[in-house]
């Protein structure tokens, strides 16, 4: 077995520190260990440390810890998870605070409709901070474009489903260019080369290795891989190779081979390295023995023995050294980027940015817009010339009902773009970009026109057809009415999407709910007939339909007059008021006007945004309270142990 390897993995630490002490981010594990509920280990006692201007790579077999060392060491863990062990940043514990890190997920979370040139910029204008003209900005934006490539693809949109974009590796490309926007001294990448081809993921890898090389920044830049061609191995500086949440290997790619041949297991001459080190390691698919593969020694057993020499060596001796010279030597505290764009400035950009993508994704609000439009003139015809026989009551009330209700039911087709923009939402909320106020803004006001279109055409169209209540200012009622009640069920869809992010189960939950609500508004059922607890008290008064049932009736019934159908001889009028048949018929509450339930309707709008609202940010709080108690609870549960 291996005892003695060289090269040591940072033999020149000291040119290197000289180089980048002052303003390089020297990161530094030990002991490191991650359990999940159950006591389950998922990282076993790892220990490393990753040097500026050099890339890291983790490698392993599915399952094996990549991912959950890289959110680890982000600070991205998960509220379930328990974490021990040091992890230092420049030989001291700091937060990864926003502009000194940047983390790039494995799934291109981007605005399908937006180009690249727009959605670098409009990352610049709400990462950099106010004091940065925004000439500057925009310059920023174009160089970092430049770096990636992408200059030839800069008014090419993004795309996605449906719509024909960039290649794979070019919207990994755009990823990486919204997150280093801040220069950020420390860079994180989840499998950037995941779904990619050799070609491409040799060229996305060979960008992020040149980076150092052009802006002159000392970035440390950590990325978990799966299998990387012998190309895009060869651009690492480090190998940290895992499996079963334990360290296989760590030290420089160049050593790599020299370890596995020293304890038995050689490359085969004319294959890729990286390939052979996880056939080696990979459990999942049990080698035939026969095949003479590892000596005929099972995986487990393969594993255990390298695991076992890499921990016995001489270069596990000299990690636990080198680790101990950075800590030593430390470095200067991070200087937390506090200067970042405005709340103004990002509430406005947000806007923007949503009603550039709304006005481009036809699924958003336009195929919503046609339909409305059809459905609506369909609606016009069956009551068309309602006229004011007695008849034309139930007809009316029928026709204020199916719009109040079907006609906004409808509203919940914006719900997969809306959880397409979540998605987008929390890559960028989670890497500090904005907060949760700014986005619930800029979607509120971006959607305003949209749903103004909306309810007007197909209203209008609704209205004066059947030749309604002769009018302007209630026809203006009655437009008001549908948005109220279409940024209620948008609004009732935030709430959904916040709560179940699955866009098929949130349109079942959605729809569910608006069914229940419609059901207890007070149209099919009476409202003195529905059972009092639970439907009468509280879900009828919830519901927002009973106040646009109720708005509508009045906007229609008072003023009006109809053939009463019972005989004057029983000494009744042979006409009957709006006012009587709300009160008689319909069991509308006229102890306050129209006016009000509309003002119920848009409070209940802010309301369900404000919710939202809360609920995202309560979700965060809960997250860190529930983090921080975990790994309380696991130094607790250690200290107890080593005593």
């Amino acid at each position: 077995m291996a005892e003695n390897l060289n090269p040591m993995p940072g033999s020149d630490t000291g040119s290197r520190s000289n180089r980048f002490m002052e303003d390089g981010v020297f990161l530094t594990w030990d002991d490191l260990w991650v359990t999940v509920a159950g006591g389950r280990p998922i990282l076993q006692g790892l220990a490393g440390y990753a040097h500026p201007g050099e890339l890291l790579a983790i490698m392993g077999p599915s399952g094996c810890g990549k991912s959950t060392l890289l959110d680890t060491l982000a600070g991205r863990q998960g509220p379930k998870t328990r974490q021990g062990g040091d992890i230092l940043i420049n030989g001291r514990k700091q937060v990864l605070a926003y502009g000194t890190s940047a983390y790039v997920t494995q799934d291109d979370a981007l605005i399908s409709t937006l180009t690249v040139r727009e959605a670098v910029y409009y990352s610049a204008q709400l990462q950099l901070p106010d004091t940065m003209a925004k000439s500057e900005k925009n310059e920023r934006a174009e160089m970092t474009i430049r770096e990636m490539g992408l200059q030839d693809s800069m008014d090419t949109r993004i795309g996605g489903w449906g719509a024909k974009g960039l290649s794979g590796g070019q919207k990994r490309r755009v990823s990486i260019c919204i997150e280093i926007l801040t220069r950020p001294k420390l860079l994180f990448l989840d499998e950037p080369t995941s779904g990619l081809d050799s070609a491409a993921s040799y060229y996305v890898m060979s960008r992020i290795a040149s980076m150092n090389q052009k802006d002159n920044i000392g970035r440390t830049i950590i990325a978990s891989i799966h299998q990387p061609s012998a190309e895009v191995f060869q651009l690492f500086a480090n190998l940290y190779l895992l499996s079963a949440g334990k360290t296989v290997y760590f030290g420089p790619v160049s050593a790599a081979n020299e370890f596995f041949a020293l304890n038995g297991f050689p490359c085969p001459s004319l294959q890729n390295p990286s390939d052979h080190f996880l056939k080696t390691i990979n459990k999942d698919f049990e080698k035939d023995i026969e095949l003479g593969f590892a000596n005929g020694i099972p995986t487990q057993e393969v594993i255990d023995i390298l695991v076992k020499s890499y921990k016995s060596s001489d270069i596990y001796q000299m990690v636990q050294k080198e680790i101990a010279q950075i800590c030593k030597q430390g470095g200067g505290a991070l200087q937390k980027n506090k200067r970042r764009s405005g709340l103004f400035n990002q509430c406005h950009v947000l806007t923007r940015r949503s009603f550039i993508n709304m006005s481009r994704d036809l699924g958003y609000y336009w195929l919503r817009l046609g339909i409305y439009i059809s459905l609506s003139i369909v609606l016009g015809s069956v009551f068309v010339h309602i006229g004011m026989d007695n008849g034309s009551i139930q007809a009316r009330g029928s026709l204020m009902m199916f719009v109040a209700s079907f006609l906004t039911f409808m509203a919940i087709g914006e719900f997969p773009s809306f959880v397409e923009e979540m998605k987008v939402f929390e890559r960028e909320r989670l890497n500090g970009h904005y907060g949760v106020t700014p986005f619930v803004i800029g979607n509120t006001l971006s959607a305003l026109p949209f749903l103004a279109l909306v309810a007007l055409i197909p209203g209008a169209i609704t209205y004066f057809l059947p030749r309604l209540h002769p009018g302007y200012q209630h026809f203006l009622f009655f437009v008001i009415i549908i948005f109220a009640c279409m940024m209620l069920v948008e609004s009732l869809m935030m709430i959904v999407a916040s709560v179940v992010p699955n866009f098929l189960m949130g349109i079942i939950v959605g729809a569910g709910i608006q069914g229940l609500m419609i059901l207890v508004g007070g149209f099919f059922r009476l409202p003195s007939d529905l059972p009092k607890p639970v439907f009468k008290f509280p879900l009828y008064y919830i519901a927002f339909h009973k106040y646009a049932y109720q708005g509508l009736f009045k906007n229609e019934f008072v003023g009006l007059t109809f053939p009463n159908n019972v005989q004057a001889g029983n000494g009744s009028s042979p006409t009957i008021t709006g006012e009587e048949i709300l009160k008689q018929t319909w069991r509308i509450e006229m102890t306050y006007s129209k006016w009000v339930d509309l003002a119920i309707l848009f409070a209940m709008v802010v309301l369900y945004r404000t919710l939202f609202l809360i609920i995202i940010k309560t979700t965060e709080k809960k997250k860190a309270v529930i983090g921080k108690f975990m790994s309380a609870t696991w130094k607790d549960k250690a200290q107890v142990t080593k005593g």
